[in-house]
């Protein structure tokens, strides 16, 4: 069986299930989910520059009114939940937790209790943080060991 960890920051939709199920052909893979509840105000600044660039300027004003921090704990709990439950329908074993941490570290640790084969950050597109390699994904290969695979979800936070 190939052991997939998988990082999120939102429910997974069934185009994403089904995209992240279909990476390996016939191959059983077990999913170990990491999810990331939405960050800080440095954060939400970031997001909506990426609003910006995507020309989403509604979604880019309503930045503000997003549950960040502690308020978005229980917004992450629901997806995590809705994720698990919608990647069993599809026929996969998976658990998952938050992150409570330093979301790099929570995956380096993850990588190594669950021996996993690879690593899947599926996030909406972060321009600036990907631009100066700053997200997930880069920071990520260089520290995890295995291989690391970046796609974008099929749905907007």
């Amino acid at each position: 069986m190939f052991t997939s960890v998988l990082m999120i920051e939102k429910a997974l939709t069934s185009a994403d299930v089904e995209f992240v199920s279909t990476l390996h052909g016939d191959e059983p893979v077990s999913f170990h989910v990491l999810l990331q509840p939405r960050g800080d105000q440095a954060d939400r600044l970031l997001r909506a520059v990426d609003d910006v660039a995507l020309g989403e300027l509604d979604e880019a004003a309503r930045e503000g009114e997003t549950p960040e921090g502690d308020e978005a704990k229980g917004f992450g709990v629901r997806a995590l939940e809705v994720s698990l439950q919608a990647l069993h329908a599809a026929g996969h074993d998976a658990v998952g937790r938050l992150v409570e941490d330093h979301p790099l570290d929570a995956l380096k640790s993850l990588v190594a209790e669950a021996q996993a084969d690879e690593v899947i950050v599926l996030t909406d597109p972060h321009y600036v943080e990907e631009f100066f390699h700053r997200d997930w994904a880069s920071r990520a290969r260089h520290k995890v060991g295995v291989p690391v695979l970046k796609l974008f979800s099929h749905s907007k936070a």
